[in-house]
């Protein structure tokens, strides 16, 4: 059988034998075609599952289009395994596999009250919420899978905020293309169009040239790619935001021959609806802003998917990627751990990048980065103007004009707590938002309608320029408006769990005050009002400065964004006490106390209570500066003895006279940890120690009193002290030759440790006092003792309870036992026993009287 080339085959007999001669572009659609021979340029768009005939895979393309193919794919790895920076030099560039992490990507819309929570939450919580999304990931290799229906998407839609990575992930789809990791099976040809070079592309262009002005074939290379694989390329279209559409793109006539000429973003257009390439898949990135409107463009079956971002294992392997150093790494990484802003801000692959270019400028300049990273603010500020710069080209108005629209709209949602903006408010404040790269648009379904939202990046984001507005744009109202939001007067859940709704607003407002920050707005045309300067200092010194000696951590945050010592010293030279005990102190606010720690010099006292939720990681923050305190109060969690070496290692030699640290457990005492107390006390002379044991059978507690200027192996010590025993006493004792006096308490006073006690007065030569508090002494430790001495400047005292039956004497406090008898409780005795060179003398201090304890009268 023989047919017309112009003529569609639908169908044949089974037993038939066909030929086809066409002319070059004619169309044969044939679902069922078998027992055929083709002759001529005919690309076969359609063949049913399963039915022997022709299927134009890249096994059976001519060696011609091999070639090209081949060739495109050469270009392709060359050109797209380098990322230029936003502040590369000429020539500059690293290679994409040193800065490509693959961001969090999900398949699905969120509800409001998704949204909503993602805004809201930071720190820790935001990273819980970031990973419970996770169970939607979506990685590249399966945008184009089929669904649960078993239906494959033409057309995928990859949304993501300005900064978020999407054309570092079409890069990265382009490079594992071209390298054969990617798509290996579905796609022979994969184009890459960038809305932002179409706007730029002059006259009236074919999508034939369209693809020759972006790639850098031939016309007739690429016919030749798309003839011999219709139905096996990929478009991927990047910023769809960027393209400068026409009002009336949905009513133009649309090209659909590929050699048809128009403008190049009509004929984009066409490639979108499908009027061009109908076979072929599509790939499109977009801000959320423009979301809608490529949807009612682009051709079906669609797909949604998001770019949410680095999730906190993503953060951490961009800086380990950045720096490939791993101490530099680890120093970084854990500056933007400390900070839940930062952290939270780090889902955002942008700043990322700009706190690693920070740091590592830092440590190309020979400074110590582990003194701090840059403020919260300065990161914000880098934020705002590369995204003005380089993720803005269709703004038309000015910064200081865009930033006052937003300030708006920020401290607006800030007076009302609110985060989601409708569509009315949006184009009431903000001028053609859909350009504007810090707002992000959302679609929910209402009912039987869908209502647009809008929300700022995160809330703070949206604190932030409720920050500038107020320092740079609203000088009259400023001040007013900063104090009404940060009252110092809060709720009580507030103050005990938290700082002031609105303080992350203050802290901004004072980042923003920093010489060098403000240098920087003024190469942008904003200017901070120096009168809203020294109203807001002064509103520090009359507001803040004057309060109790209880104090909140955001106050010293406050300080450390502003980065002004001579004001920080200005400001903290009422101070002579530091107590923070109803919040829970953060490693962020542990970082601006110790800033604020090195510029003041007239606190004398620290204390932080059970409430500060300290622990090892944030204590090691303040380390530097405790021994500038010359009390320091410490309760910290799930502390550790080698905890506890570094912070008296760290106290030892500075001005400290007074340390008391109480290590708290959850449970049960921790292994690790041999002490449940530490005190240090520290005179011009003499330099004393108290430990309370964990878990001893043998001692309580110790006190050791030496020479200041004895020299204390604290590692040493604490590694003898974890095993308990009597030896080990003994040995930690004989560590010390200049001990004067030992003090211990013990529950009971045994044969063995009178004679312990007695050998430590003879042997160590040093030692003038040995002082034992016992709950009970038993009277074979006494007679030991009647019959001992001790060396001549050496005296042994020891207290305690006695019985004083003559016989059947009791043999522990018997107010422990589980039958309490009062008669029998009458016979304990509260003695002090004295050994010396001279021998053993005993005095009785009172009889108990258990009538005080138990509410009771005690016969004797």
């Amino acid at each position: 059988m023989e047919f017309d080339c112009n003529k569609d085959i639908y169908r044949t007999h089974p037993q038939t034998n066909v030929s086809a001669v066409a002319q070059n572009r004619s169309n044969i659609t044939a679902p069922f075609f078998n027992n055929c021979t083709i002759t001529g340029n005919v690309p076969i768009t359609h063949n049913a599952s399963g039915i022997s005939g022709y299927h134009p895979d890249s096994d059976k393309t001519p060696p011609s289009a091999n070639s090209v193919i081949g060739q495109y794919k050469q270009r392709i790895c060359s050109e797209y395994q380098h990322v230029t920076e936003y502040n590369s030099l000429p020539g500059e560039n690293v290679l994409l596999c040193e800065r490509y992490t693959e961001p969090l990507i999900i398949q699905r819309h969120r509800d409001q009250k998704e949204r909503e929570e993602e805004i809201s939450s930071k720190g820790e919580n935001f990273q819980q919420v970031f990973s419970s999304r996770s169970s939607h990931e979506s990685v590249l290799n399966s945008l184009f899978h089929t669904d649960d229906h078993g239906i494959t998407p033409r057309a995928v839609i990859l949304q993501g905020n300005s900064g978020n990575g999407k054309s570092f992930v079409v890069q990265k789809i382009m490079m594992d293309w071209a390298s054969g990791n990617l798509y290996k099976d579905q796609f022979d040809v994969v184009f890459h169009l960038k809305c932002k070079e179409i706007n730029c592309i002059p006259g009236k262009k074919s999508l034939l040239e369209l693809l020759s002005w972006s790639c850098g074939l031939t016309s007739d290379e690429i016919s030749q790619m798309l003839q011999w694989s219709s139905e096996r390329v990929l478009f991927i279209i990047d910023g769809f935001d960027e393209l400068r559409l026409p009002q009336d793109v949905y009513y133009m006539t649309s090209p659909t021959d590929p050699d048809q000429r128009c403008t190049p973003v009509l004929t984009l257009c066409a490639l979108l609806r499908g009027h061009l390439q109908v076979n072929s898949f599509l790939l499109v990135t977009s801000r959320s802003t423009a979301t809608d409107t490529l949807s009612k463009l682009l051709k079906k079956t669609q797909r949604f998917t998001e770019i949410m971002g680095f999730s906190e294992r993503g953060v951490e392997e961009y800086f380990q990627k950045f720096f490939q150093d791993e101490k530099l790494f680890r120093n970084a990484y854990m500056f933007v751990k400390d900070n839940e802003t930062l952290l939270t801000a780090c889902s955002i692959p942008v700043i990322c990048w700009i706190i690693c270019t920070v740091i590592r400028e830092r440590f190309n300049d020979g400074a110590d980065i582990t003194s701090g990273l840059e403020t919260t603010t300065s990161i914000y500020v880098d934020f705002v103007f590369t995204l003005l710069k380089h993720h803005s080209q269709g703004l038309n108005q000015s910064v200081p004009n865009l930033l006052r629209c937003l300030g708006q709209l920020a401290e607006r949602g800030m007076q009302e707590q609110q985060v989601l903006f409708d569509e009315k408010i949006i184009n009431e404040t903000v001028q053609d938002p859909a350009c504007c790269p810090f707002l992000c648009k959302f679609l929910f379904k209402r009912r039987i309608q869908q209502e647009t939202m809008f929300s700022f990046m995160h809330l703070s984001f949206q604190e932030f320029f409720t920050a500038l507005y107020y320092v740079c744009l609203d000088k009259d109202q400023a001040m007013m408006n900063l104090t009404k939001l940060c009252t110092i007067r809060h709720t009580l859940r507030e103050s005990f769990y938290q700082p002031p709704r609105f303080s992350d607003v203050v802290k901004f407002a004072f980042g923003l005050l920093n010489k060098d920050l403000q240098c920087t707005l003024i190469k942008h045309g904003l200017f901070v009002h120096q009168n809203v300067e020294a109203d807001l200092k002064q509103w520090f010194i009359n507001k803040i400065c004057n309060r109790p000696c209880f104090l909140d951590p955001f106050v010293f945050n406050y300080l450390y964004e502003l980065h002004e010592k001579s004001f920080a010293e200005e400001a903290m030279q009422t101070w002579n006490k530091i107590h923070i005990r109803s919040t829970i102190l953060r490693r962020t606010d542990c970082w601006a106390l110790m800033y604020c720690a090195q510029c003041c010099h007239s606190v004398r006292s620290l204390n932080l209570g059970s409430y500060c939720e300290l622990t090892p990681d944030k204590l090691s923050i303040i380390l530097p500066v405790v021994h500038k305190f010359e009390r320091l109060s410490l309760k910290v969690g799930n502390l550790t003895d080698s905890d506890l070496v570094d912070l008296m290692c760290a106290v030892t030699g500075g001005k400290t006279q007074r340390v008391n640290v109480i290590p708290e457990c959850d449970g049960p005492a921790d292994e690790h940890c041999s002490v449940y107390s530490l005190e240090l006390s520290v005179s011009d002379d003499v330099s004393s120690v108290c430990l309370g044991f964990c878990y001893s059978n043998v001692v309580r507690s110790l006190g050791l009193t030496l020479p200041r200027s004895e020299a204390i192996d604290w590692a040493k010590l604490f590694q003898i002290f974890h095993k308990t025993d009597l030896d080990a006493f003994t040995s930690a004792i004989h560590s010390l030759p200049k001990l004067k006096m030992l003090e211990l308490k013990v529950d009971f006073l045994n044969k063995s440790l009178s004679i312990w006690s007695l050998s430590i007065c003879q042997n160590v030569s040093s030692l003038t006092e040995l002082r034992i508090n016992a709950d009970f002494l038993l009277e074979e430790a006494i007679e030991i003792l009647q019959r001992s001495h001790t060396r001549p400047n050496c005296t042994l005292t020891i207290e305690g309870l006695r019985c004083n039956k003559p016989s059947q004497k009791c043999t522990r406090p018997k107010w422990f036992g589980p039958q309490l008898s009062f008669n029998q409780l009458s016979c304990n005795q509260q003695v002090v026993i004295s050994v010396n060179c001279q021998g053993f003398t005993e005095r009785t201090l009172r009889r108990m009287d258990f009538s005080l304890i138990f509410g009771t009268k005690s016969t004797v």
